[in-house]
């Protein structure tokens, strides 16, 4: 779904709507056809890959079946160019009925029974990013109950072909539109994406009040360039994105591509390690039929898992960011605990980065540290230097299990969020946490 032109009026707070489904209490996990297979509907020339029900059953097939369901991996999610050019007699959106014979109840039923549920997109527009039905404002009541008479599971709202005052109408009234179904419909909304991502543009009050999770930036392609920039704008824009984040209410980087043809082994490293502590949704966009073993690893690494799905829900942040190309970030996690992220911006060499855990403000005592992607564990006291060797583009990820509760004023200052420390001199103490 390619992002149309941002246009510039300011979002308006709705203060009479207020999303309470109870949903995705934990960032939602599961499978997302866009970044793999787009709008690849030509099922005569390659029938297995292509956007219909056989492509979604099947990945249904190796969530259930391939040790991805019980890890948390539970949506299957149906993205733009699944219906027909035109609606029904009844005005009704029905899916192309070449590629889905069965229509989206039965493979809705046919995740259910294997313990999955169905995501399904629309977009606010005419059209939608890719040119089939969209749903404008005089289709939200009538598009949000077809989605629960095909027992749905989650919605995802694009902006394309609409303009600013459509979107600060419509993004609300398919909330309430979902939850009048009286049906728990998942709703993930584009529209901050479409305003630049940033106040005072976007509201993010008012999308906690309406959205369970929402799209900020731009598409992610399958390139480590890609995860890189939306890296970058997460991070830069960190004290006005970690606020927003909370349980049923997520920032979304986009999907993860581990598993298709961009990144190296520690480049996926790399992304599952940051989107675990930006408590991101984890949607796979990739073959699940053929990921190579390594991939899979990363993907269903359980430690990385624990983390994204902490359920306190703070979005982490970055806290140095080192001449020498290293950058950390920490997340704070239930029990005390917390996750630590050492980054290698470098494309040289693997680097050496000393610190301590003192210096990066832990309080006095003595830490389990349990490496996240090497299985290892050993304990460290505070004041002890240490060394971890960070791959070009790599992480080093941990799970610190803390002996004393950890004082959150390294994480708020004066009711305000800080911003990160750009320090010239290696491994001085951040003004972050001080």
């Amino acid at each position: 779904m390619h992002l149309a032109l941002l246009v510039c009026a300011p979002a308006l707070f709705v203060a009479t709507l207020a999303l309470d489904n109870g949903l995705m209490r934990t960032p939602p996990m599961g499978w997302l056809a866009w970044e793999r297979y787009r709008c690849d509907i030509d099922c005569d020339s390659d029938p297995k890959n292509c956007i219909s029900e056989n492509l979604f059953m099947d990945m249904a097939d190796r969530l259930s079946e391939d040790g991805w369901r019980e890890l948390g991996y539970v949506y299957v999610n149906i993205d733009d160019c699944w219906s027909s050019k035109e609606r029904d007699n009844q005005g009704r959106l029905q899916p192309d009925p070449k590629r889905f014979p069965g229509g989206i109840k039965k493979l809705a039923r046919y995740l259910h029974d294997r313990g999955l549920k169905l995501g399904i997109y629309g977009d606010m527009g005419t059209y939608t990013c890719g040119g089939y039905p969209g749903t404008p404002v005089e289709k939200i009541e009538i598009d949000a109950q077809t989605f629960a008479e095909w027992e749905v599971d989650m919605f995802k709202y694009d902006g394309c072909y609409s303009n600013a005052t459509e979107q600060e109408q419509g993004y609300p009234l398919m909330s309430k539109a979902l939850n009048a179904t009286g049906r728990p419909i998942g709703y993930s909304c584009s529209w901050p994406a479409y305003q630049g991502g940033l106040p005072p543009k976007v509201n993010y009050t008012q999308l906690g009040e309406i959205c369970n999770l929402w799209r900020n930036y731009g598409d992610i392609q399958d390139s480590w360039d890609s995860v890189l920039n939306i890296i970058d704008w997460f991070f830069d824009n960190q004290d006005v994105l970690i606020p927003a984040a909370a349980p049923g209410r997520w920032n979304d980087p986009d999907m993860l591509i581990i598993g298709d043809f961009g990144l190296s082994m520690d480049q996926s490293r790399s992304q599952m390690a940051l989107w675990a502590i930006m408590a991101a949704p984890l949607f796979m966009s990739n073959d699940l039929r053929t990921v190579s073993s390594g991939a899979r690893n990363i993907l269903q690494n359980k430690m990385a898992i624990s983390i994204n799905q902490d359920p306190m829900g703070i979005q982490g942040r970055r806290i140095l960011k080192e001449k020498s190309g290293i950058e950390v970030f920490w997340r704070p996690l239930s029990n005390n605990a917390s996750a630590l992220v050492f980054f290698s911006r470098r494309t040289d060499m693997p680097y050496r980065y000393h610190t301590s855990l003192a210096k990066l403000n832990y309080t006095t005592g003595s830490y389990k540290i349990f490496d996240v992607f090497t299985d290892k564990a050993t304990t460290l006291k505070d004041a002890t230097e240490f060394v971890v060797s960070v791959n070009p583009t790599g992480v080093v990820m941990w799970y610190v299990s803390a002996p004393a509760k950890l004082n959150l004023r390294l994480f708020y200052e004066g009711g305000s969020f800080q911003s990160s420390t750009y320090r010239d001199d290696e491994n001085a103490i951040p003004r972050v946490f001080l």
